[in-house]
């Protein structure tokens, strides 16, 4: 099959109002003074978008906009970063939050969910035209990508997706976990992350499930056996975790596409995530392709005794 796009990004397009709090949770206060609160382009499928397209690989990114304001600021982004974007009207307008950021970094995200409508979907004509030029879809969990699922999984795309904070009950969250074969979740709203991995793998089709735990690394299920991904040392101050997810998620991605063995795809998700720990919520920078590689060198070259970014067995549960 001739492709023409390695990464197809399905959903996940929205504006965020960020907004830096002098702590976590915010004391209850008529008012607090604020350093500033800036809007700008920027939710989970903008941000892997822009992970997989900075690393070199070819990306076209298919959502729902508003045809408003933050929409504007949506086509923008796409625009100066150079990657193409199919939008299909929003009428409830374009997705949008507010994130509250710690100083240590620490995010607490308000999603507004009235934009999108029970009603709204992706045109299957349109998601099968791109998937028929396509590698690799990455699906985000907004609504209506659940919708497009099967049509992917009948063009024989390989599919990721990432779960976010899933609780491991919630069944919105279940047509991705089973449908996709790379699977990507946090471990901040499980209580049993071991337990939750093996199920999505069992029940559904991934072949890997990856649970990201931010300074305690990541965990990597496959083939039966799990994993540990230390944490990388960030180039600078963390400042803000908001798209560190993403960030992994497009790094994984760029080695997982490329063949490599799934402790290096671990170790480039590691690098990438910790690269955007140190960005302010306020930018949209990425890590580059010669920077993610320059420093997945470096960790290679250390003495085995004290390096971090590679892989390890799990003796005890996750």
């Amino acid at each position: 099959m001739s492709t023409e796009t390695d990464v197809l990004v399905l959903g996940g397009a929205g504006v965020d109002t960020v907004v830096y709090v002098p702590e976590l949770p915010v004391p209850f206060a008529d008012s607090h003074m604020v350093p500033g609160i800036e809007m700008r382009a920027g939710q989970t499928g903008d941000f892997v978008a822009l992970g997989v397209s900075a690393l070199g690989l070819r990306t076209h990114h298919l959502d729902m906009i508003g045809d408003d304001p933050q929409g504007e600021l949506v086509r923008a982004l796409h625009r100066d970063r150079g990657i193409a974007l199919t939008e299909v009207p929003l009428p409830g307008g374009t997705r949008r939050a507010v994130n509250l950021v710690g100083p240590d970094g620490r995010r607490l995200s308000l999603y507004d969910d009235s934009r999108s409508q029970p009603a709204d979907r992706l045109p299957e004509a349109t998601v099968r035209a791109l998937a028929s030029v396509s590698r690799h879809a990455h699906v985000s969990i907004t609504h209506p990508c659940a919708h497009a699922l099967p049509v992917l999984r009948e063009a024989g795309v390989t599919i990721s997706t990432d779960l976010h904070n899933w609780d491991g009950d919630n069944a919105y969250h279940e047509p991705f976990a089973y449908q996709a074969d790379l699977v990507f979740v946090s471990t901040t709203a499980l209580a049993d992350p071991e337990r939750t991995m093996r199920r999505i793998a069992e029940r559904g089709r991934a072949r890997v499930v990856v649970a990201t735990a931010g300074a305690e690394g990541a965990f990597l299920l496959a083939d039966g056996e799990l994993t540990h991904v230390p944490a990388v040392t960030p180039p600078a101050p963390v400042v803000d975790s908001n798209g560190a997810g993403d960030a992994f998620a497009s790094g994984f991605l760029f080695g997982w596409l490329a063949g490599e063995p799934l402790r290096r795809c671990g170790r480039y998700g590691a690098i990438a995530g910790a690269f955007a720990c140190a960005v302010p919520g306020t930018r949209t920078d990425v890590i580059s392709r010669s920077e993610l590689l320059a420093r997945a060198a470096e960790l290679e070259s250390e003495p085995v005794a004290g390096r971090s970014g590679g892989t390890e067995p799990v003796g005890e549960p996750v």
